[in-house]
Parts: structure tokens; C-alpha cells; sequence
């Protein structure tokens, strides 16, 4: 097996498809500047564009150019590397014969997969706690980070897995390093979901980074007040998505920017005293910063209290948004959102505020309802055809 120091990727998937996407997730981490992408476009001698990733990911793997990589005639993937077959086993739940190839190649554990991936992370992003810990207690690096400077404790708050945090953590998972971006902490990957934080991480990190968004995801609002006005308010702001699938943006130091993009990290996570200490700052609790108004956020991920709260604040039930990736939410109202994730209680509050349950997004044409049946929500879908 290679070893840890080899920069050849062990491809475990293959398809156009799939590598192209890899592709393009590289240069998306290059274009919002992660120093680990960036530095390895640059060991692989790419220039940072598109066409670079997929030069990169080519030689990477092997192979010339990216053109030789998509020729039929040569397969990418190796049926009998045992990378591969460690993959297969992790994807199939069987750490029975993960074991036994790590036993036979305990090098295994420090191999390099696709953009820098490695087993331990592939775990991780399976929710195995089995082979998460086999791998542990075989000497996998618990804060090595991909490509995308993307560890695996990253994966498990972004799943929002306090067991598997928990593990990582204990095996001395740093958790206050950077991914796609500066700020991009597991802390603030878990609150970019409105996930549950794990006391643990809070406790280990404290509150890295300080930022405006965090103390908003996290109802701290003493923080928030000591915050305003200060550069720490608008600082940590170079991670905004957690993957290429969302589009690409620049944060500013505008501190009205940071105020507002807060309200909607603070509705995510349910907290509306957050969000009541953000307004009374002078932050608009009805603009759409990033992907999402606040209201939007928190008709998707049904948070009611935050959801009552911006009603009482007087956002418009049917204000437009963006949401998620460029495909997914244009022109889109919280109603389309909350029946597309089946949020029957978000659904009915804002139906009462007044919420127009004929609007059509900008995308599809579609009402509520049309994204209720699309989502299979089928009591969300009767709830709003009877309206």
C-alpha cells in the first residue's frame, strides 16, 4: 500500500458523473480559498480553474489528463486494491472484513482516497460507530482533513452525530480547525443544519470562532451585544457552505451584512431571544444574506419558536427566497419550504399569519402543495389542499 506520504488517490467510485463532480467540489474549495485545496492544485502542478481540478484529480489518480481518466479503455477503479475493498466494507456494514484487511495492511488507515479522503472519514460520513472505532484503535489520524480541510469530526457534527463526535473528540479530534473556509469549525458546521451541539465540543472549543453566527445559532445573547461593533463580529466568515452543491458567494466585512446573515443562523437553531437581540441591534429579520431568509430557515426545519417570533415581528409569510442549491429554492416561499420537509406545524402558523398557499416558485411554477406531493409529505400535502 502506499504510504501516508505517497500524493497518489485511491479511486473507490467511479462514473463520469461522480469524478466530475469531485471535480468541481475541488474548485469550489479553491474558489473560497481553502488553503489545503489550493495547495494541492499546486502540487500537481494545476492552474486554479476548473479545468485545473479536473487536471489535478487526473494526475492524482494516475493518469495523464483528465481525458485518459474518462476513456472507457482504462478502468479507474481497481476491483482488488484494498482501499477498495475497505471502502466496500465500510459501505456494507461489515467491520468484520474491515478488520481483517486492516490486519493484512495496517497501512490501510493513512491511504488516500478521492480528493484526500480517507477511511476514517468515509466511516464517519456512513454513521458506523463500529468501524469508526475499529479504525480508531488501528491508529487512524482522527484530525486529518481531506482536500477540502473537511475532517471527520466535521462530518459527524454536519450529520449532527453526538456519538460519533463524542469518539473523535475522545481520540483527540482537534476541534478547532477550518474547513472550506476560515471559521468553518464542526461547532459551525453542526449550527449551519441547526443541529444539536454536543456539550463536548462546546466544552473542548469553547466558542471558536467567536463569531456573530455562532453566538446567534447558540442564543448567546450577551455575546451577540459584546460582539457588535467589533471586528470579531464580522470575522470567520470565510466558510459559508458546506459543499460545491450550494453556489459560490463573498462574504463582506459589512457589519449589516453580519447582522442579518445572524438572524438566520439563530432561527435555525430555534433560538427567537437570539433573534429578538439581533433586531433590537438594527439587523433586517426578513433578509435573504445567504440562501435562506430566516423565516425560510426556520420553516424548513420546522423551529417554531424562532418561526413565531419573526411572525411577531412582522416578516411577510409569503416573503421570497433563495434556498439551497441553485436548483432547489429560487423565487420560493416558507410554505413551499415547510410542505417540501413536511413541517405540518410550520405549515399551519404560517397559514394563519396569513400565508398565501397559491404562491408559485420561481423555478418549477409550483405551490406548496405541488412541492408537498413532489417531497411524498403527504399529510403537509393535505393539510394545504384543503386550503
Amino acid at each position: 500500500m502506499a504510504s501516508d506520504d505517497d500524493a497518489r488517490e485511491h479511486a473507490y467510485r467511479d462514473g463520469a458523473d461522480y469524478l466530475a463532480d469531485r471535480a468541481a467540489g475541488l474548485f469550489a474549495s479553491v474558489q473560497d480559498g481553502t488553503p489545503s485545496a489550493v495547495e494541492w492544485l499546486r502540487r500537481w502542478d494545476a492552474p486554479p480553474t476548473p479545468e485545473g481540478a479536473r487536471m489535478a484529480l487526473a494526475r492524482a489518480h494516475g493518469f495523464p489528463s483528465w481525458a485518459a481518466m474518462e476513456s472507457p479503455a482504462t478502468p479507474v477503479v481497481d476491483p482488488d486494491d484494498p482501499f477498495v475493498r475497505a471502502f466496500h466494507a465500510i459501505e456494507n456494514r461489515r467491520p468484520d472484513v474491515l478488520g481483517e484487511l486492516i490486519t493484512a495492511s495496517p497501512a490501510l488507515v493513512s491511504v488516500r482516497g478521492t480528493n484526500g479522503n480517507h477511511l476514517l472519514g468515509i466511516a464517519t460520513a456512513q454513521g458506523d460507530p463500529r468501524a469508526v472505532g475499529l479504525l480508531l484503535a488501528a491508529g487512524a489520524d482522527p484530525g486529518r482533513g481531506n482536500v477540502h480541510g473537511w475532517a471527520p469530526l466535521h462530518q459527524a457534527a454536519y450529520m449532527g452525530r453526538p456519538d460519533l463526535a463524542g469518539m473523535l473528540l475522545a481520540a483527540g479530534a482537534p476541534p478547532g480547525a477550518s474547513a472550506r473556509g476560515d471559521g468553518g469549525t464542526p461547532l459551525v458546521m453542526a449550527l449551519f443544519w441547526g443541529h444539536p451541539v454536543p456539550s463536548a465540543l462546546v466544552d473542548e472549543v469553547g466558542l471558536a470562532p467567536g463569531t456573530l453566527r455562532a453566538a446567534a445559532g447558540l442564543g448567546l445573547t450577551g455575546l451577540i451585544r459584546e460582539l457588535e461593533g467589533t471586528p470579531a463580529a464580522v470575522a470567520g466568515r470565510g466558510f459559508y457552505r458546506p459543499h460545491g452543491g450550494f453556489p459560490a458567494w463573498r462574504p463582506t466585512d459589512d457589519p449589516a451584512e453580519a447582522r442579518d446573515e445572524a438572524v438566520a443562523w439563530a432561527a435555525r437553531s430555534d433560538q427567537p431571544d437570539a433573534i429578538e437581540t439581533l433586531v433590537a441591534l438594527g439587523a433586517d429579520p426578513s433578509r435573504d444574506v445567504y440562501r435562506g431568509t430566516p423565516l425560510a430557515w426556520a420553516a424548513a426545519l420546522g423551529r417554531m419558536a424562532a418561526l413565531r417570533r419573526l411572525l411577531d415581528l412582522g416578516v411577510d409569510p409569503s416573503g421570497p427566497t433563495t434556498f439551497g442549491g441553485p436548483d432547489h429554492g429560487e423565487g420560493v416561499t416558507p410554505l413551499h419550504l415547510a410542505a417540501s420537509d413536511g413541517q405540518t406545524g410550520a405549515i399551519a402558523a404560517l397559514l394563519e399569519a396569513g400565508a398565501d398557499p397559491s404562491a408559485r416558485d420561481g423555478r418549477h411554477g409550483g405551490t406548496p402543495a405541488d412541492w408537498a406531493r413532489h417531497a411524498h409529505q403527504a399529510d403537509a400535502g393535505r393539510l394545504l389542499d384543503g386550503r
